[in-house]
C-alpha cells in the first residue's frame, strides 16, 4: 500500500455499508486490514489516496457498482 495503516487509521474513520461479496447487508466500521478484505489492495489505494486528496470536507465517499459504498470520515 502507498500509505501505511497506521497513518490511514491516524487520519480516518472508515465506514463500509452495502452489500459484501457474500450478498449480506453490512454498515459497520472497519479498519484497514477490513478494508482490504472487502475491495482488494489496488482498489483500497485508489480509494485512500483519493480521500487524501480531498481532505477539504467533512468525508470522501466511494462507490463502487457492485453496491458497497466506502466512506472515508475525516478526524
Amino acid at each position: 500500500m502507498v500509505h501505511s495503516s497506521k497513518t490511514i487509521n491516524r487520519n480516518f474513520l472508515i465506514k463500509a455499508s452495502g452489500i459484501d461479496g457474500k450478498g449480506k447487508r453490512i454498515n459497520k466500521l472497519v479498519g484497514v486490514t477490513g478494508l482490504l478484505e472487502l475491495v482488494g489492495e489496488v482498489l483500497a489505494d485508489k480509494f485512500v489516496t483519493r480521500a487524501f486528496n480531498t481532505m477539504n470536507g467533512d468525508s470522501c465517499r466511494c462507490c463502487l457498482r457492485r453496491g458497497l459504498r466506502i466512506t472515508f470520515y475525516f478526524k
